[in-house]
């Protein structure tokens, strides 16, 4: 009778370690389980429905550094599957990727249906038993059991599956109570928090400017050194784009603490100091005396964020450059480089949330992603408290924690 292996979750991280073990050892019998109906719901609306596989980030170090928690584990993991390792994988499979200029890397077919299909059949070219709408009520293990009885789980449907060997890949959450029974287990939890979310600012300064967006801005926390640059989007209900994502998932922990509430400072124009503003201001001032100040936008400003901004300093409508009240000049310098939001709550990146926290890395064989404490029982993916800012690093995590469990589960590594 060949071994049995239970996968538990039917995302990126399961998938890839189910599909690692049955190729890497066609002996085994991998069943995989989902709780849902639906397979790879992440993978589905990964970059507005294109999937961001990958980043095109070739150096350990440099890619490490994009994850608030689990850069000293991912030093270690990532020359064991890296992103370049992801790329032939799905090269070999038939899908191209390819890369943009911020470094994402999506499929060539910029449709995430392609790497769910490539992923569904891999697994059936395999042989792995995928069951939906099925989940996982308890896991007990027995140390003293023969090796293929190691393991005993109790589910949904009130059946028990016996199996050799368990990967966990059941995916984030912020409800501690999820991790409730990996505790059972003796294992530790970080604190799970969300990340990679918006900033609620109901009293937003620029709420009347949906959709705007500058290429880059820098945010920051009053009273802490939080601070993040990048693309920044104005939305109706705060602010959002990769600069706020990248905050909140630094900040995870520290926004949780103040209660999601604080006052956070947006630069406009990151590049440039506050004297290099003035010297600006002062300079068109010279040099273009008779031009409208709120109809000609320095730094290359939006011209609705510039006018807004104008506004809010006071300046008067069409006034000239040369007839700038000085008063009104400092408010604009002031809100070029310090624009107040007060913070009021967050609100949960579209379907990409990520959860900061989860298994405690102490207790994994980090190169099998096996449990310290249980031989036999592997983890992947989001469970373990690792999580990456936006770009295609959270799904590095998964295919690199899938692929190392799924070799150490056929016995390969």
């Amino acid at each position: 009778m060949p071994e049995t292996v239970v996968v538990i979750g039917g995302g990126a991280a399961g998938f890839f370690g189910a599909i690692t073990a049955t190729e890497a050892n066609p002996d085994l019998r991998v069943i995989l389980l989902e709780k849902t109906t639906k397979l790879l719901s992440k993978v589905r609306v990964s970059g507005g429905g294109r999937c961001n596989v990958t980043h095109a980030c070739f150096q350990t170090s440099a890619f490490a550094q994009q994850y608030p928690r689990g850069q000293k584990a991912l030093k270690k993991l990532l020359p064991l599957f890296s992103a370049t390792d992801t790329i032939a994988w799905f090269e070999k499979r038939g899908v191209a990727l390819r890369t943009e200029a911020d470094g994402r890397m999506f499929p060539v077919s910029n449709s995430s249906e392609t790497i769910v299909d490539c992923l569904l059949k891999a697994a059936r070219n395999a042989g792995v038993e995928i069951k939906t709408g099925l989940g996982v009520q308890a896991l007990q293990v027995y140390p003293d059991a023969p090796s293929s009885a190691r393991f005993s789980l109790t589910l949904t449907s009130g059946e028990h599956l016996e199996a050799a060997k368990v990967l966990v890949a059941t995916g984030g959450s912020p409800k501690p109570e999820s991790y409730a029974w990996l505790q059972a287990l003796g294992h530790t939890i970080e604190r799970p928090l969300p990340s990679l979310f918006t900033l609620n600012v109901p009293a937003s300064p620029l709420k009347e400017l949906p959709g705007v967006s500058v290429p880059k801005a820098r945010i920051k926390l009053v009273g802490h050194k939080l601070e993040m640059e990048g693309p920044l989007l104005i939305t109706h209900w705060g602010l959002s784009g990769p600069a706020v994502l990248r905050f909140s998932a630094w900040g995870a922990k520290l926004m949780f603490d103040t209660h999601y509430t604080g006052t956070a400072l947006v630069h406009w124009v990151p590049d440039f100091s506050e004297e290099q503003v003035r010297q600006q201001v002062q300079g068109q001032r010279a040099s273009s005396p008779r031009k409208t100040v709120d109809a000609n936008p320095l730094f290359a400003l939006p011209a609705r964020l510039w006018q807004r901004l104008c506004e809010l300093a006071e300046v008067p409508a069409s006034v000239k450059w040369a007839e700038l009240p000085g008063k009104a000049q400092s408010k604009l310098i002031e809100l070029l480089v310090r624009t107040p939001f007060e913070v009021k709550g967050k609100t949960t990146f579209k379907e990409e949330f990520v959860t900061c926290g989860g298994l405690a890395l102490q207790e994994l064989h980090l190169d099998r992603m096996e449990s310290t404490l249980h031989p036999g029982l592997h983890f992947a993916g989001e469970v373990v408290d690792i999580d990456g800012i936006t770009g295609g690093f959270n799904f590095q995590a998964a295919w690199t924690g899938g692929y190392l469990a799924g070799k150490a589960i056929a016995g390969r590594n």
